[in-house]
């Protein structure tokens, strides 16, 4: 059975586009949300999440990000182009500036679900300590 995300993401074609990637991949996507009420709604039954840092609802991603890995399990990875943004501890594994690539968010992803160490770091995906 494939790892399964949660996209949550305010930018339709964002979304589509990393839903695009992740299912070329052999990943299952659960949900696109674009605030955090839906994101808290689809967790469930989730193996990990990207996770922009400004939603529909405001600068929420941070505090989402916290709740969905201490209260739901999830591996987060954050999808944002304000990395400054980044609230610690914040409980994402990383973050991948946009514009992002496929394999920037495969790289991603395969830390998320496999605990992938990238060797040498991957130029467009930045672990968080």
């Amino acid at each position: 059975m494939p790892a399964t995300a949660l996209i949550v993401e305010d930018e339709i074609f964002v979304a589509l586009d990393l839903e695009r990637i992740l299912i070329d991949a052999g990943y299952a996507v659960k949900a696109i949300a674009a605030d955090r009420i839906g994101a808290l709604e689809a967790a469930a039954d989730c193996s990990f999440a990207l996770v922009d840092i400004n939603l529909r609802d405001g600068p929420t991603g941070p505090d989402l990000a916290r709740t969905l890995a201490q209260d739901y399990g999830l591996k987060v990875v954050f999808v944002t182009a304000n990395p400054g943004q980044i609230a610690n501890p914040s409980g994402a594994l990383g973050y991948v500036r946009k514009p992002f690539s496929a394999a920037a968010i495969l790289a991603a992803a395969a830390v998320a679900t496999e605990g992938a160490t990238i060797e040498p770091p991957h130029q467009d995906f930045v672990p968080l300590a």
